[in-house]
C-alpha cells in the first residue's frame, strides 16, 4: 500500500479492518508486492501518476521471471530491493530480498575488468562490466545500468546477471590446449645440443601421451606420418591400440585404407559416431564403438593423422573435434620443428663430415703417392720395407674409408630431406677411381664430387705417380676408373695410356681436356689404340656428364676385370 503524509483518516479508518503496510516509493511499493501477498493496494492521489508505472513494472516481471539470465534492483549499498527467480535459485534461496548482492552469490571473486562495477555505475552514470567466480567454479558476467532519475544522482541499479560458466571454462582448456601444443617440443639450447634426436622423439611422445590424457581425456590413440613419397602412414605412435591394428599397412586412400586413410586423403576429420555401422572404419581395439580423427595439417598440407577411439558409442562431441583439431594444429608445428632440428643436425654433420673429408682426402693421397713410391724402390731388396709401406697404404686408404662410414652413420637418408639427398647411382657406390691432374683444385673437386656418390677417390700429381698408384693396386684390386687430363707434366694422356696397357689390361681410363685443347692429339692416338670413343670429358664439364661417363666406363669393362700384361 502506497500513502504519503496527509492521509491520516483514511489510513486510520482502514487499519480498523486490515493490517496495512506503509511504502514512501514507488520502488519500495514493487518490492514489496514482489515478495508478499496483498488483498488490494492503496494509492493515494499524489502518487497516482506513478500508479500506471507500477502496474507497467508488475507486468514487465512476469516477462523478467522467464529469463534465463538473473535480474535484480540494487541499492546504493548494493541491497537486494527486486530479484527474479533465476537469480534466487543461483543464490540458493527462496528470497534475497534485503541482502547484499556479493554476500547472497557466498562473496564471490572479482576478475575483472572492473573491480568495483556497482560503484563506476552509480557514480559514472554510465553501464559497467564484469565477472565474478564463486567457490564453486562458477562464472557470472554481471552487466550494472544505473537507474538514470530527472535532477538528482542515480540511487539504483538494475543489474543482469549472465551464467558464462561454460564459455569461460571451453576458453580456458582451448588455453590450456594451445599452451601444450606449444610445450609438446619446446627445448631449451642445452637440451638440443646434449639430447639425441631419438630422445628428442621420445620427450615429444611423453609430452603427447601426458596432454592427451590429462587434457583432453582420450585414453585410446594413435598417430601416424605420412610418408610424403610413398603415400604410406607410418605409426609413430599408439596406446591402447591392438597389436594387428597398430601394425597395419595404411595409405593415404579414400577407399580401402579405414578412417585414417581417409582423413589423410582429404584433409577432413572425420566422426565416427558408430563404428558397427560405418563403411570406413577398421577395427582399432576389440570393443571400440565411436571414433575421431583428425589430420596432422602444416602449411596446407596433411603431414599425418590422430585417432582416437572410445568403448562407448557416440563418446565424441563437436567440442572433442574442435579441442582435437586446435591441439593437432599445434602438434604438426611441433613435428615440424623436430623434423627441422633433426635435418639441422644432419646438415651439421654432413657439412662437418665433408669439412674434415676435404682436409684429409689430398693430404692422404700424398701420403699414398710418397709411399708407392717408395715402396718400388724397395721392392725385390728390402720386403720386410716393402710390407711396411704397404700396412701405410692400407691405412691411409682405410682413413678416408673411416671418414666416409662415420659420415654415413652422423647424417642417415631418413634425416636428410629428398630433394637434398644424392641421387641413387648404384654402380659408383664402391668404385674405386684414381684422378690424375696437375691442378689441385681439380683433384680436390674430384673428391668433393664423387665422394658424396660412395666412390672411393685417390689422386695422382703427374704420369709417374699415376703409374706408381696403378702398380700398387695390383697387390689388391685395381682401379675401376682412371680419369686423365690430357696434358700432364711429364708425359700426354696418350702416353700414359699407352704405358698402363703395359701394366694392367684393360685400361679402363678416361680423358679430360679443356676446351677441345688436345696437344699432341692424345684422344685421337688414344682412340686408335682402344680408348672407348664415349671416353671423354671437355672441361668445364657438368656433374651429370662426370657421372654417366664414369658409369659409361665401369658397364664397359664390368666383366673385364684388370689384369697385369704379360
Amino acid at each position: 500500500m502506497c500513502a504519503p503524509g496527509g492521509q491520516h483518516s483514511v489510513l486510520e479508518q482502514l487499519r480498523t479492518d486490515y493490517d496495512i503496510t506503509e511504502a514512501q516509493t514507488p520502488l519500495r511499493t514493487f518490492a514489496l508486492l514482489k515478495n508478499h501477498e496483498f488483498d488490494g493496494v492503496y494509492i493515494c492521489t499524489d502518487y497516482f501518476d506513478d500508479s500506471a508505472r507500477i502496474g507497467s513494472l508488475l507486468q514487465n516481471e512476469r516477462i523478467l521471471e522467464g529469463m534465463p539470465d538473473g535480474v535484480t534492483m540494487l541499492d546504493r549499498d548494493n541491497t537486494v530491493l527486486w530479484a527474479n527467480s533465476c537469480l534466487q535459485r543461483w543464490a540458493g534461496c527462496d528470497d534475497v530480498v534485503g541482502r547484499n548482492f556479493y554476500s547472497a552469490l557466498n562473496s564471490p571473486e572479482i576478475l575483472g575488468p572492473d573491480f568495483c562495477p556497482f560503484h563506476t555505475a552509480l557514480t559514472s552514470g554510465r553501464p559497467s562490466t564484469s565477472t565474478l567466480r564463486t567457490e564453486e567454479n562458477q562464472y557470472y558476467q554481471v552487466h550494472a545500468a544505473p537507474v538514470i532519475t530527472v535532477n538528482a544522482p542515480p540511487k539504483n541499479l538494475i543489474v543482469t546477471i549472465r551464467d558464462v560458466t561454460e564459455e569461460v571454462l571451453q576458453r580456458q582448456k582451448l588455453e590450456a590446449i594451445h599452451k601444450a601444443g606449444i610445450e609438446l617440443a619446446d627445448l631449451t639450447t642445452e637440451e638440443i645440443f646434449n639430447m639425441e634426436v631419438s630422445e628428442r622423439i621420445e620427450l615429444l611422445k611423453s609430452n603427447i601421451l601426458h596432454y592427451t590424457k590429462d587434457l583432453l581425456n582420450f585414453d585410446v590413440i594413435e598417430i601416424r606420418l605420412l610418408d610424403q613419397r610413398t603415400g604410406e602412414l607410418v605409426p609413430l605412435l599408439s596406446v591402447g591400440i591392438d597389436k594387428i591394428a597398430a601394425e597395419r599397412e595404411l595409405y593415404a586412400q579414400s577407399t580401402n585404407n579405414g578412417v585414417t586413410g581417409f582423413v589423410a586423403s582429404t584433409g577432413k576429420s572425420y566422426l565416427c559416431e558408430d563404428t558397427q555401422s560405418d563403411p570406413l572404419y577398421l577395427e582399432g581395439f576389440k570393443g571400440a564403438k565411436s571414433s575421431l580423427t583428425v589430420p596432422l595439417i602444416l602449411h596446407d598440407a596433411v603431414i599425418g593423422s590422430f585417432n582416437v577411439e572410445s568403448p562407448e558409442p557416440r563418446a565424441f562431441t563437436e567440442s572433442d573435434l574442435q579441442f582435437l583439431e586446435i591441439f593437432c594444429r599445434d602438434l604438426a608445428l611441433a613435428l615440424n620443428t623436430l623434423e627441422l632440428l633433426s635435418a639441422q643436425q644432419a646438415n651439421t654433420a654432413q657439412a662437418s663430415v665433408e669439412a674434415i673429408h676435404s682436409a684429409v682426402a689430398l693430404p692422404v693421397d700424398e701420403i699414398l703417392n710418397d709411399a708407392v713410391n717408395v715402396m718400388e724402390r724397395y721392392i725385390g731388396h728390402d720386403e720386410e720395407v716393402v710390407d711396411r709401406l704397404r700396412r701405410i697404404i692400407q691405412n691411409g686408404r682405410d682413413i678416408k674409408r673411416v671418414i666416409q662410414k662415420v659420415g654415413e652413420r652422423m647424417t642417415p637418408s631418413k634425416a636428410v630431406p629428398a630433394s637434398v639427398q644424392p641421387e641413387v647411382r648404384p654402380r659408383l657406390r664402391g668404385a674405386r677411381v684414381l684422378v690424375v691432374d696437375e691442378d689441385e683444385s681439380v683433384r680436390s673437386a674430384a673428391h668433393a664430387l664423387l665422394d658424396r656418390y660412395g666412390c672411393d677417390i685417390e689422386t695422382a700429381h703427374d704420369g709417374a705417380e699415376a703409374l706408381c698408384m696403378v702398380r700398387a693396386g695390383l697387390h689388391g684390386s685395381g682401379y675401376d676408373v682412371i680419369i686423365c687430363d690430357v696434358h700432364l707434366p711429364d708425359m700426354s694422356g696418350n702416353r700414359l695410356y699407352q704405358r698402363l696397357k703395359d701394366v694392367v689390361t684393360p685400361v679402363p681410363m678416361i680423358l679430360m681436356t679443356g676446351f677441345g685443347y688436345d696437344p699432341g692429339h692424345s684422344i685421337v692416338k688414344a682412340r686408335q689404340t682402344g680408348l672407348l670413343p664415349n671416353a671423354v670429358l671437355y672441361k668445364p664439364f657438368r656433374l651429370d656428364d662426370l657421372l654417366a661417363t664414369v658409369e659409361r666406363i665401369i658397364e664397359a669393362y664390368a666383366n673385364q676385370p684388370q689384369a697385369a700384361s704379360q
